[in-house]
């Protein structure tokens, strides 16, 4: 079992960093696969389509509602003898609200804003999408990366080894010498195996993050990021998703309080209906009505109260997300200078342990150097080269986190080959709210037909 499971961990590796070029994936294809693939943006592209719906209810709250019936009744009177009378009426009626002091225009408008809202939630999970997918693709290239670098230091270790042992036999060193390198030799190859282990997981995380496996990954570089802190900070209190939604939200507040006065006040409404029965009597009536509120317990003020505390939450989660974004984009910026300054130091620290280790080497040979003063030159090579693979990583994901932070790690920024979503295609079909009948109706029907069977 643990012979095919370590076969399985090196065929893991061997698709990761052996794959031909050509079929590697880079970073690109990896987002547009993550962006196709992803449930969680269908997800919300559907709680868009149900926003966009809202609209189109309100929009029907203000038009005429025409509704039919047919009722059919049995009379029966005993005095002064049984006489039994059958009736049917068939009858339609509409009504339709002339004036209300806007109550039904504010709903409409209150409506559009929290489409406005939904569509920006909808960009943040798209961020969210794609910063996942820079992650798992970084991750499954610094792991493939590691499981090369402790496969070589396995290589040196052994040849290590092994010459400690024929030294060993002509009695140039101890018996401590190998035990050393032997120890070392163990070390390297339980990090080895840490590291498949890694590569593994980094291979299941790229699965659930972009929809497959790839071929192979190729090294990726920064995403251009050429803003100072103070500029990209306001860039991104003026166009992330998190803050214009927040900012929709303040508005279909303020909305919400003109349409609660409004509410208050008499509206003006006419009915018809005409009707006909068994006997072709046609009767019809027409009626035109206003009236309002007086008195319902305290349940208008109640209601009045409620929508200026919404309001008043609304502005402040304004705030908090205008805070939350500049400090996002202050820890991404920090996070990205950390790791360029890591990068070049691991790369300064490569080329001195790389010259030390030489050294160290050559002089153990000519008997001034013990094998413990190798294996320790050859682990500092191995802790720069892993600061390295580290830091380069770090610094990806940090530029393409900066991104996020400023709301520009979307498929239109990135100009990824993918074909975009528009999240006003369907608003465009239903915010007249079109009859069944209607040929928006009959496009909507396959519209709806053409998502079921995606």
């Amino acid at each position: 079992m643990m012979r095919r499971k370590g076969l399985a961990v090196v065929a893991i590796a061997l698709t990761f960093i052996g794959a031909p070029a050509l079929k590697a994936d880079t970073l690109a294809d990896a987002l547009a696969a993550a962006y196709n693939n992803s449930g969680l943006l269908e997800q919300n592209r559907a709680l868009l389509r149900a926003a966009d719906e809202g609209v189109a209810q309100s929009v029907a709250a203000t038009l005429p509602v025409i509704n039919w019936s047919v009722s059919a009744t049995r009379r029966r009177v005993e005095v002064p003898v049984v006489t039994t009378t059958d009736s049917v009426l068939a009858q339609i009626s509409g009504d339709v609200t002339l004036f209300d002091f806007g109550v039904g225009r504010f709903g409409v408008e209150a409506q559009k804003e929290v489409v406005l809202g939904t569509r920006q939630s909808l960009r943040g999970v798209e961020q969210d999408v794609l910063l996942r997918a820079v992650q798992a693709y970084m991750n499954v290239l610094s792991a493939g990366e590691f499981v090369q670098l402790r496969q070589n230091n396995v290589r040196l270790i052994t040849q290590e080894f092994r010459a400690a042992q024929d030294r060993f036999e002509v009695g140039e060193v101890t018996r401590t010498d190998v035990a050393l390198a032997e120890a070392r030799l163990a070390a390297a190859r339980s990090l080895l195996a840490a590291a498949q282990g890694d590569l593994a997981r980094a291979a299941e995380e790229y699965q659930a993050a972009i929809g497959r496996t790839p071929a192979g990954v190729r090294s990726v570089s920064p995403a251009p990021v050429s803003r100072t802190l103070d500029d990209a900070k306001a860039f991104a209190v003026r166009n992330h998703p998190s803050v214009l939604e927040a900012q929709h939200s303040v508005a279909a507040a303020e909305i919400n309080i003109r349409r609660a006065e409004a509410a208050t006040r008499p509206s003006v409404s006419l009915s018809g209906s005409v009707g006909s029965d068994e006997e072709s009597n046609t009767s019809a009536q027409v009626g035109l009505s206003i009236g309002g509120p007086i008195y319902r317990g305290g349940q208008i003020l109640s209601q009045f109260r409620q929508v200026q505390a919404n309001r008043d939450a609304a502005r402040s989660g304004l705030h908090l997300r205008v805070m939350a974004v500049e400090q996002e984009v202050g820890n991404a910026f920090a996070s990205l200078q950390v790791a360029q300054a890591s990068r070049q130091a691991s790369e300064q620290q490569i080329r001195a342990a790389s010259v030390a280790f030489e050294g160290v080497r050559e002089e153990a040979t000519l008997g001034s150097r013990t094998t413990l003063d190798v294996l320790n030159a050859e682990q500092e090579l191995l802790d720069a080269r892993a600061n390295r693979i580290a830091a380069q990583s770090n610094e990806v994901i940090a530029s393409y986190a900066l991104l996020s932070a400023m709301g520009l790690l979307t498929a239109d920024h990135l100009n990824l080959p993918v074909q975009q979503y528009d999240p006003s295609a369907y608003y465009n079909l239903v915010k007249d709210a079109p009859s069944a009948l209607s040929s928006q109706g009959a496009a909507l029907d396959r519209v709806l037909q053409a998502i079921g069977k995606e």
